[in-house]
C-alpha cells in the first residue's frame, strides 16, 4: 500500500460536487441514422433537469449548431442562464471517453485543479476521432487551467473516461478486456497490467485498481466499465446482473460478480455489491445494443437514468434511489440514444470544484 502523502494527484469520484456537467451537442447523423431530432430532445431533456442543479457547458461546431441546440433546449423549457456554449469542433459527441480528466493536485494549499490529458484514438475502432482527441487541449486553454500529458514510456498514454470509475478515495475499477487488450482492440499496445496499476497511482492518485474481465455484449468499446459496474459512494458498487439462463449476458456478468466477492477497497474492507437488473435485450436491425442500467450519470441533487419502457425499469429506478437518499433519481428513455451504441453516462462527463 502507498502512503498517502506520497501521492500528488487525485481524481474525484462522480458523485463528489460538481462546477459543471459537460456535453457535445449531436452533430453526426451517422451515429443516429434518422433518429437525430429524437436524440436532441433527450439532449435537451436531460440539459434541462441538470442546469437546474449546476451549470451545463456544451460543446458545439458552429453558432448555427449552437442555435439549433437553443431551439431544442427552449422547447424543453431549460434554464439558458445557466447553460453556456464553446465552439469547439469535435467527430462525435461522447465527450465521457474524449473530454479531459480534472484531477486536484494534493501540494497546493487549495487543491488546484488541472486537467490530466489522456490521448483518444477512437477506441482503437474508428478512424475520425482527431478533433476529439484535441478537446482537453482546446477546454485547458478556455479555462486557463493546466495540463498535463500523461504518458507511457514517453508515449501518449490512450485512455477513455468510460473506461474507469473511481471512489474518489483511492480505488479504481475497470475490466482486463478494455484496457490489457492487444489484439482486438488495443490502447496502448505492449502495456502491462501492473504498468497501468503504477500509471494510475502516479496520474489519479489511485492506490487500488479492481480489474473486472469483460463487459457487456453489443458493447463497441470493447469492455467500458459504465456499461456493468460504478461506484455510487466510497464503498458501495452497483454490479449489472443478468438471469436470463440463455442470455449471452449471464455468464459474463457472473464472473464478474465472482471476482467482487474477492476484492479489497483501498483500505482493506470489502466493497457493498448491490446488484441492478438488465433490461431485455434490445436491438437495432440485426445488431445488439449495450442496454444498461449502470449508464447513469450522477449530477448535484439529480441521478439521471437510463430506461428502455421494460418492466425491469421500475425495479432499477427503486434500487438507485434507495442508494440515492438525497438525490432525486429521475428516468429517461434512452431507447433512440442507445442506437448510437451509447447511453447517458458516455454523454455526459463531470467537471468537480
Amino acid at each position: 500500500m502507498y502512503k498517502t502523502n506520497s501521492i500528488r494527484y487525485r481524481m474525484p469520484a462522480e458523485w463528489e460536487p460538481h462546477k459543471a456537467t459537460w456535453l457535445t451537442w449531436p452533430h453526426n447523423p451517422t451515429d443516429w441514422p434518422g433518429k437525430m431530432s429524437s436524440v436532441q430532445k433527450i439532449y435537451a431533456e436531460l440539459t434541462q433537469k441538470l442546469a437546474v442543479v449546476e451549470e451545463v457547458h456544451i460543446l458545439v461546431n458552429s453558432e448555427s449548431h449552437e442555435m439549433r441546440a437553443k431551439r431544442y433546449l427552449k422547447q424543453a423549457q431549460a434554464d439558458i442562464a445557466n447553460i453556456h456554449f464553446y465552439h469547439i469542433p469535435t467527430n462525435r459527441s461522447w465527450i465521457r471517453d474524449y473530454g479531459p480528466v480534472f484531477i486536484a493536485d494534493n501540494r497546493t494549499k487549495k487543491s488546484l485543479k488541472k486537467i490530466m490529458r489522456f490521448r483518444f484514438n477512437g477506441w482503437a475502432r474508428y478512424p475520425a476521432h482527431q478533433k476529439d482527441d484535441s478537446v482537453p487541449l482546446e477546454l485547458a486553454n478556455r479555462l486557463n487551467l493546466k495540463i498535463i500529458s500523461a504518458k507511457w514510456k514517453k508515449i501518449p498514454l490512450v485512455l477513455e473516461g468510460g473506461s474507469i470509475d473511481v471512489n474518489g478515495f483511492g480505488t479504481l475499477i475497470t475490466t482486463e478486456e478494455c484496457l490489457l487488450d492487444q489484439n482486438i482492440q488495443p490502447r496502448n499496445p505492449g502495456i502491462t497490467k501492473c504498468e497501468l496499476e503504477e500509471l494510475f497511482r502516479d496520474l489519479l492518485g489511485i492506490t487500488n485498481v479492481i480489474w473486472l474481465n469483460r463487459g457487456i455484449e453489443g458493447d463497441d468499446t470493447h469492455g467500458h466499465i459504465d456499461d456493468i459496474c460504478r461506484f455510487v459512494d466510497r464503498g458501495t458498487l452497483v454490479l449489472a446482473m443478468e438471469t436470463g439462463k440463455s442470455d449471452l449476458n449471464t455468464s459474463i456478468l457472473a464472473e464478474n460478480m465472482e471476482r467482487l466477492e474477492q476484492v479489497r477497497l483501498e483500505n482493506g474492507t470489502k466493497p457493498t455489491v448491490v446488484m441492478l437488473p438488465m433490461p431485455k435485450p434490445i436491438y437495432y436491425k440485426k445488431w445488439r445494443l449495450p442496454a444498461s442500467y449502470a449508464n447513469f450519470y450522477i449530477a448535484n441533487n439529480v441521478v439521471l437514468v437510463p430506461i428502455f419502457n421494460d418492466p425491469a425499469d421500475r425495479k432499477a429506478l427503486g434500487i438507485l434511489s434507495d442508494l440515492f437518499p438525497t438525490r432525486d433519481v429521475i428516468g429517461v428513455c434512452a431507447e433512440d440514444l442507445l442506437i448510437g451504441l451509447g447511453g447517458i453516462h458516455c454523454i455526459t462527463l463531470q467537471e468537480p470544484f
